[in-house]
């Protein structure tokens, strides 16, 4: 799951340079936008959003509190992470990890992302090409692979799962069970395994959903509390 410890701390050093620093804080209070075709470092802010155009190289992170973050396409970054805002990433970008707390993320075509996509609370898409070597995961939101490829697992509380035009998951698919307030009053999750798509691990289910599984694609197994038998299987391409 997120590592929320990472962007709570993220946003706590930010903050405490604001309360120090009134000069700091002034420059850190602002939107930031970078060209195209620019080399540069990092950039941070707390209350702004971070643009940054095409073909660019981001030597260092972006990082934002209370902003949405996007990349253009063929631009090159490290870490990509906000608390409350929305992260895009245009077709062709690459990064490292990619994480928000609220927030949805999209990443475009041919993203090649090198560790996890993360979000607490957000929808997350996954373009046609894009790979994500590490872990995509959520609590809250849809997550949703068209032609996309997870080189480990998908996990989810209470998020819909869709795999469509042939994506693959090499790790298993996770939905968890709610604990505390997120409790099992909330509506089942929806996970649909459209056509020619693969999920080369397990569905491991600790709570019920609706399972949906094209007779096409290819599934590793169904284990947890629902078996392979409970799955509604279609020929079409939706249910």
């Amino acid at each position: 799951m997120l590592n929320t410890r990472k962007l709570a701390s993220l946003s706590a050093g930010l903050l405490s340079l604001l309360m120090m620093f009134p000069v700091f804080a002034a420059n850190m209070n602002r939107s930031i936008t970078i060209g195209d075709g620019m080399q540069t470092d990092g950039h941070s802010t707390v209350n702004g959003s971070i643009t940054v155009g095409a073909d660019s190289t981001i030597d260092g992170s972006l990082d934002t509190v209370n902003g949405t973050i996007r990349v253009d396409e063929n631009t090159k970054v490290e870490d990509v992470e906000t608390v409350n805002g929305s992260i895009r990433l245009a077709s062709g970008v690459s990064a490292e990890d990619v994480g928000s707390v609220n927030g949805s993320i999209r990443l475009g075509e041919n993203v090649t992302v090198d560790g996890e996509v993360t979000v607490v609370n957000g929808k997350i898409s996954l373009g046609n090409g894009t790979k994500v070597a590490h872990e995509v995961s959520n609590v809250n939101g849809e997550i949703r692979l068209e032609g996309a490829e997870v080189g480990r697992d998908i996990s989810t509380v209470n998020g819909d799962v869709t795999l469509s035009e042939g994506a693959v998951v090499r790790g298993d698919i996770n939905v968890e069970k709610p604990g505390g307030w997120n409790n099992s009053k909330n509506r089942e999750p929806r996970i649909i395994i459209g056509p020619g798509c693969k999920v080369l691990g397990t569905i491991v289910l600790e709570r019920k959903v609706e399972l949906f599984i094209s007779d096409s694609a290819e599934v590793g197994g169904v284990s947890g509390v629902m078996s392979m038998d409970d799955a509604v299987r279609f020929s079409g391409e939706r249910p």
